[in-house]
């Protein structure tokens, strides 16, 4: 009798191995496009330097970019599930390359409001249709790890992107345009020609439904309301969280060399919890993070220096750590394949409705300190219970979404 010993997998291939080659052609295409995103985070200064708006026009001009990202993500998870992924990603890549150029371009207020709606509209039109991929590609139990995946390729890009975006805009802003469209059309190339479509075929579709399916989806609309919830706390890192520190007497300078401790964090811990993170129960580990997070921006309300700054960073960075993958994962085993592009879609709804409510808790800091940060904190930690009262519910339904 012959005994066959399975070898072990090595620690590198327990963290990135067995995942299939369209997968990472997808994850090369987003790492791509996250070196090229140099103009976002820039935009606030091109529109008042190079373009010479006054703040209040930058502050239209920027919702206006708020409004069109606020459709898009729904329209985008129906392009998705009627069209195709492929499609919609290739094509929303294309899209944000043109409308691109044309800001760069734009001289005029008019022109310069048409092109920031329409990049609104098409800048983020690939998450749910990158969302769809990978639950039709990565079986259930490999989602959490290619999900997290993601999120990394995601956050190297851009901390390099945006690096480099500080040194190019010295030699113009042009420079930035182009860059962010030839690495758009660099990703939509890639997933066009390396990439299968994974829409199922008509005849395994659903008829009927669509959005009001998923608006009918109770346990969607309640996960939803987490994300909110979880979206409103991160995106104090981008709205109230500068202008507290600067009331607190921390300089740009400080706040940038803190913030840098998320970044290296996310890069370095992410491959290797990610796959472990997988095995624990979605809905609870989400919670768990969440709950991590609000702790962290509520220790915020007594920073008084960059070392205690970058203590609280390292605090809700672990949230953000345990988080990522896992909403993604949860959205997935909730939707019936025909519309996971649709649900993806209402999971990037909330984000871009939490990033323009994020502003509107800035009042609070005109109460005090420890009012915003104790009230971002409380979201957090609410939002952490919500996620366990769902957790079996959720669990119910994944385990019928698998059979």
């Amino acid at each position: 009798m012959t005994s066959v010993i399975s070898e072990k997998p090595t620690f590198l291939q327990s963290k990135i191995g067995g995942l299939p080659r369209p997968f990472w052609a997808l994850w090369s295409g987003t790492l791509v496009n996250r070196l090229g995103t140099m103009v976002m985070p820039f935009t606030g200064v091109y529109l008042t330097q190079s373009r010479g708006l006054s703040l209040t026009a930058a502050g239209v001009v920027m919702a206006v970019f708020g409004a069109g990202s606020l459709v898009s993500q729904l329209i985008a998870g129906s392009l998705a599930d009627r069209i195709g992924r492929r499609a919609t990603l290739s094509g929303g890549m294309l899209a944000t390359a043109v409308a691109m150029l044309a800001l760069g371009y734009s001289t005029t207020l008019p022109a310069i409001l048409t092109s920031m709606f329409v990049l609104g509209l098409v800048i983020d039109a690939y998450r749910p249709a990158s969302s769809a991929l990978v639950a039709d590609l990565i079986a259930p139990a490999e989602r959490p790890r290619a999900y997290g995946l993601l999120f990394w390729a995601i956050n190297l890009g851009y901390a390099i992107g945006m690096t480099a975006g500080g040194w190019l805009a010295q030699s113009g802003f042009m420079w930035l345009f182009w860059f962010d469209a030839v690495s758009s059309v660099v990703f939509a190339v890639l997933v066009w020609r390396a990439v299968p479509e994974t829409r199922p075929a008509p005849s395994e579709r659903a008829t009927g439904g669509g959005m009001r399916q998923v608006l009918r989806d109770r346990l969607m609309l309640g996960f939803t309301v987490m994300v909110l919830g979880n979206a409103l706390v991160y995106s104090q890192t981008f709205t109230t969280l500068p202008v507290a520190m600067k009331l607190a007497g921390l300089s740009t300078a400080q706040f940038g060399v803190a913030m840098a401790a998320n970044g290296v964090l996310i890069v370095v811990m992410q491959p290797l919890v990610s796959d472990w993170l997988g095995r624990r129960d979605p809905t609870r580990t989400f919670a768990l993070g969440v709950g991590i997070m609000g702790v962290g921006f509520a220790l915020t309300a007594f920073v008084t220096s960059t070392i205690t700054l970058v203590a609280t960073i390292v605090v809700w960075t672990v949230g953000e750590i345990v988080t990522a993958g896992i909403a993604g994962a949860i959205v997935a085993s909730l939707a019936p394949a025909h519309l996971r592009g649709r649900y993806a879609g209402l999971f990037g709804f909330a984000w871009a409705v939490a990033g323009m409510a994020a502003p509107l808790m800035t009042p609070l800091l005109e109460v005090s300190s420890l009012a915003l940060w104790l009230t971002v904190g409380a979201i957090g930690l609410v939002t952490a219970v919500a996620g366990v009262a769902l957790a079996p519910a959720i669990r119910r339904r994944a385990a019928l979404n698998e059979d």
